[in-house]
């Protein structure tokens, strides 16, 4: 069965309103029988119409995934409708640690605490709470510490499509030349030239 532009529209905009999460791509071209190109033409429209129109809501890409969201402009209101409560910002030592696991993924809490000089245990858990960052393996060396990302949660929170749209950070070291110790750490001398700054300037403001 081939659909018009407009049947696409719709059944991809069901989709996602059904789904109630991020959707991979490939799964609406398989639901729909389409190529990757003519999704993302309909995913494309349908994102320019939601924010042309001043809809209530709109249609955010994470990578390969897309999710329909409540208009930023309207997070107020729909809070109070449902009376939650306002996220609480993230602190300057969060920031910091978020900087530096997302420039600088995947990384070590023995990375984190070199690079900033302090312990930093507490904030890691806290960001694993908030669910901005995940593990996602462990360190092929003794001990093997645990390594962390950032999640698409840390992607829709600060308004971001993929990783390469995180601002460019001077003084980053090139992936593979950090040479870490046995707990992850990083040795003598690999320190990098400058550190993610602090207060989370590295990344743009979260909602």
């Amino acid at each position: 069965m081939t659909l018009e532009m407009k049947e696409l529209e719709a059944a991809v905009e069901g989709i996602l309103f059904a789904s109630g999460e991020p959707v991979h791509i490939d799964r609406i071209c398989l639901a729909l029988d389409i190529d990757r190109l003519s999704a993302q033409q309909v995913l494309q429209r349908l994102g320019d119409y939601y924010a042309y129109e001043r809809r209530g809501m709109r249609l955010l890409q994470m990578e390969d995934t897309w999710q329909l969201c409540s208009a930023p402009e309207y997070g107020d209101i729909i809070r109070r409708a449902f009376e939650i409560r306002k996220s609480a910002k993230l602190s300057q030592p969060a920031l910091e640690v978020l900087s530096i696991i997302a420039y600088y993924q995947p990384t070590t809490r023995a990375y984190v605490d070199q690079v900033r000089g302090v312990d930093s245990a507490y904030t890691v858990g806290l960001l694993l709470d908030r669910k901005l960052i995940e593990e996602c393996g462990r360190l092929q060396v003794p001990g093997r510490p645990r390594l962390y990302r950032t999640t698409k949660n840390f992607l829709r929170a600060f308004h971001l499509t993929t990783l390469e749209d995180l601002p460019d950070l001077p003084g980053m070291e090139a992936e593979g030349q950090l040479r870490l110790g046995d707990d992850g750490a990083l040795l003598d001398g690999d320190v990098p030239a400058e550190e993610p700054p602090g207060g989370g300037d590295a990344l743009p403001e979260a909602e």
